[in-house]
Formats: C-alpha cells, structure tokens, sequence
C-alpha cells in the first residue's frame, strides 16, 4: 500500500493508524498481510492509501 494524501490536518486516529501501517510520509510504500486487522486499518484511513494486491 502507498500513503497518497498528507496527514497533516488529520485526526490522531488516523495518524496513528497510518503509523502502525509503516506509514509516515507521502509516498511511503508498505507491504502489509492481508488479514482482518489489516483490512480494518485500511478501512479507517482508505480514502488516504492507495492499495495493490501482490
């Protein structure tokens, strides 16, 4: 997954949730497990990842 938008301006939910993804900046790239944690995560800050599957 690959963090699109910034989270300047965003709760601390979201940003905390970007973190624990091994997200901190735009144009982070991560690859994550696809289990249901994962896809919860994905879910809550979707509108700001953009998210590929291997």
């Amino acid at each position: 997954m690959k963090l699109t938008k910034s989270l300047i301006g965003r709760s601390k939910n979201q940003i905390a949730t970007a973190q624990s993804l091994g997200l901190k900046r735009v144009g982070d790239v991560t690859v994550q497990p696809d289990n249901t944690a994962t896809n919860g995560k994905i879910n809550k800050i979707s509108h700001m990842v953009e998210v590929t599957k291997a």
